[in-house]
C-alpha cells in the first residue's frame, strides 16, 4: 500500500481519534447544525469547534453548506462504507500484518539476527527456515511488481546470499515470477510444507 493510498485512512482515523469529534458526529447524525449550536452543545469555543469540523471535513465525514453568515454542517454517512471497506479489506489487513512482521520480527526469528537486523545464517531445517522466509516475504508489497535486481537488493539488506533466499521464497510460493518480474502472492497461496520443485 502506497503513502498516497494510506493518506485517506490516516485522515479518517485521525478525525475519529478524539472525543469531541465523535460527539460532533453524534450531534450531526441527528440533523444539520451550525458551528454556534455545536459549540454550545459541546461546551467549546467556536474556533475550536471549527477546527474539529475541519478535520471531519478533510476525512469526508462532514459537509458544509453556507447560508448567509451561517455555516451549516451535516454528517455524510455515505463516506463511511467505502472507508470501512478499504480499511478492513483482506488485502489491507494482510499488508499491515506483513509490515508489522517485517518491522518487528518475532523471537523465533530474532535468534538468527545480528544486532543490525541482518541474518547470521539461513536456518538448515525447513521448520526453522519457514518463519524466516515469512519474515522476508513481508518485505515485499502485495500489489507491486519487482525486477530481479530489486528483489536481490531487498534481500541483501537482510542476508548476503539473495539467490538462495529468492529461490526459497519462490519455492514456497511466497513470491512468484514471470519473465524476470517477481511479485508477492497472498498468504493463502503459500506452501506450508515441502516446497514445490523450483
Amino acid at each position: 500500500m502506497t503513502e498516497t493510498e494510506i493518506a485517506p485512512l490516516l485522515r479518517f482515523f485521525k478525525a475519529l481519534a478524539h472525543e469531541s469529534r465523535l460527539r460532533l458526529l453524534g450531534f450531526l447524525a441527528q440533523r444539520a447544525r451550525t458551528v454556534q449550536e455545536l459549540a454550545s452543545l459541546l461546551g467549546l469555543t467556536e474556533p475550536t469547534t471549527s477546527h474539529h469540523l475541519g478535520l471531519l471535513r478533510e476525512a469526508g465525514l462532514v459537509t458544509l453548506r453556507v447560508e448567509g453568515n451561517l455555516h451549516w454542517y451535516n454528517f455524510e454517512p455515505s463516506e463511511l462504507a467505502p472507508l470501512a471497506k478499504s480499511v478492513l479489506s483482506r488485502q489491507n489487513v494482510a499488508h499491515w500484518a506483513a509490515q508489522a512482521r517485517a518491522e518487528k520480527p518475532d523471537r523465533q526469528i530474532q535468534n538468527y539476527l545480528e544486532s543490525d537486523g541482518r541474518l547470521r545464517l539461513i536456518p538448515a531445517s525447513r521448520k526453522k527456515r519457514y518463519p524466516v522466509l515469512v519474515w522476508l516475504a513481508a518485505h515485499f508489497d502485495l500489489d507491486r511488481r519487482y525486477r530481479e535486481a530489486e528483489v536481490n537488493q531487498i534481500l541483501q539488506t537482510r542476508y548476503w546470499d539473495s539467490a538462495t533466499l529468492r529461490r526459497e521464497l519462490v519455492g514456497y510460493r511466497m513470491l512468484t515470477r514471470e519473465k524476470g518480474i517477481y511479485w508477492r502472492l497472498p498468504e493463502e497461496e503459500w506452501l506450508t510444507s515441502e516446497p514445490l520443485t523450483r
